[in-house]
């Protein structure tokens, strides 16, 4: 088991009418001035961002408002928000949405407590940061676990790029999961939300590391909860225990616990970003359902003992020790399988048609930073290798 340490500081308010607590939780936190930060007209319409403003004004707590974030959020919409929040004082954001607002509440929240510095500077670790604001979030969507993890994901459209950024500093003070919330998901999101809570995990635990038995169980675990759940999800989208699952399934995935003791680089999630770098319109969770079956394929005969665990502990399959790799095949057929029965993508032709072959060589350019860069894991990734397993998925 490798070193690490362990710091979730993320207070976490679960279970049903939490929400309407927001502006007592913002008060113990010491909000004195909010900036209310959220996506497109679902929250609006379906009363939630109303309820968020009487608990805050019920508390005393003066707010100011900045909608518009989309999925794969823009460094355009960052910039803008952390003028508004400098200008207005604000020292607390809060993300009512999925993990597009999240990402982008916590740029904001890193930009505006560090005026002067460019935002994308920040985001490409340019510039060493250690203050941000205080912020909290409203989930609505079981998915990027943004709730919970050190991970912040901007796009900037200019430079047809998305970066990632990985700190303390992007740990929420708190997140309040109220599962009904959720039931208003469409399916499709739904299905792309199972994807990326899995994805979560599934790549931790494919990554370095040896003698991790305990987390191995907490990760196999999230993983089989997390596809039944998904599936119950999709076809009730009304089920409270299984939205419920989801919920916290997508915390945990991406709060470190499921990799302690092992590698956290995630491979996978750096193909699919580049690809919503160039296509913001498509669904990350979407994208990592279309390029899993390539990647599990081509990186599978490095790491056949991990596989057929997987196999045998995710997926129920009895696998022979004098050959793991059929065990794993068939597992990874049933995961593939799992994501068709979903409504996901398995391909890069479903995800979509505006991708073509000529973008395979660009996209493993990006990767690899024109073959600079190889992709940590038990299979070191180099830029031949991400071209393959990009016309693989093709």
């Amino acid at each position: 088991m490798n070193n690490f340490v362990y710091d979730i500081p993320t207070k976490v308010y679960f279970g049903k009418d939490e929400e309407l607590n927001v502006g007592k939780y913002l008060k113990e936190f010491g909000a004195t001035k909010v900036l209310l930060h959220y996506g497109g007209h679902s929250a609006e319409k379906s009363g939630l961002l109303g309820k968020v403003r009487r608990a805050m004004d019920d508390e005393g707590i003066p707010f100011v408002e900045l909608g518009g974030v989309r999925a794969n959020p823009s460094i355009e919409l960052v910039r803008k928000g952390v003028k508004l929040a400098i200008d207005e004082k604000v020292d607390f954001i809060l993300a009512v949405g999925g993990g597009s607002v999240m990402d982008s509440s916590k740029a904001i929240a890193h930009g505006a407590a560090n005026p002067g510095v460019d935002e994308w500077d920040l985001q490409l670790k340019k510039v060493p940061f250690t203050k941000s604001l205080k912020k909290g979030c409203i989930l609505t969507i079981a998915a990027a676990g943004s709730e919970m993890s050190d991970s912040c994901v901007i796009s900037n459209d200019e430079l047809h790029m998305k970066k990632g950024i990985n700190c303390p500093q992007n740990r929420m003070n708190f997140a309040i999961e109220n599962p009904c919330l959720t039931f208003t998901v469409p399916k499709y999101q739904t299905a792309c939300g199972a994807v990326d809570i899995t994805m979560h995990t599934l790549e931790r635990y494919f990554n370095k590391g040896d003698q991790t038995e305990l987390t191995d169980a907490l990760a196999e675990a999230v993983m089989r909860e997390n596809n039944k759940a998904g599936k119950i999800c999709v076809e009730d989208p009304e089920n409270y225990d299984a939205r419920a699952t989801m919920m916290w399934a997508s915390s945990i995935a991406h709060n470190d616990l499921t990799g302690l003791g092992r590698g956290k680089f995630l491979q996978l999630h750096q193909f699919e970003h580049v690809i919503s770098a160039v296509y913001p319109e498509v669904a990350h969770g979407a994208g990592l359902a279309a390029l899993w079956p390539a990647w599990a394929r081509y990186n599978m005969p490095y790491n056949k003992d991990r596989w057929a665990k997987f196999a045998k502990n995710v997926w129920g399959v009895d696998c022979d020790e004098a050959h793991p790799e059929i065990g794993a095949s068939k597992a990874i057929d049933m995961q593939e399988d799992y994501y068709r029965s979903i409504g996901m993508p398995v391909t890069l032709r479903e995800l979509s048609p505006k991708i073509t072959e000529d973008d395979l060589t660009k996209f493993a350019d990006m990767v690899s930073e024109n073959g600079n860069r190889v992709l940590d894991g038990p299979k070191p990734l180099d830029r031949n290798d991400i071209l393959a397993i990009y016309k693989e998925a093709f």
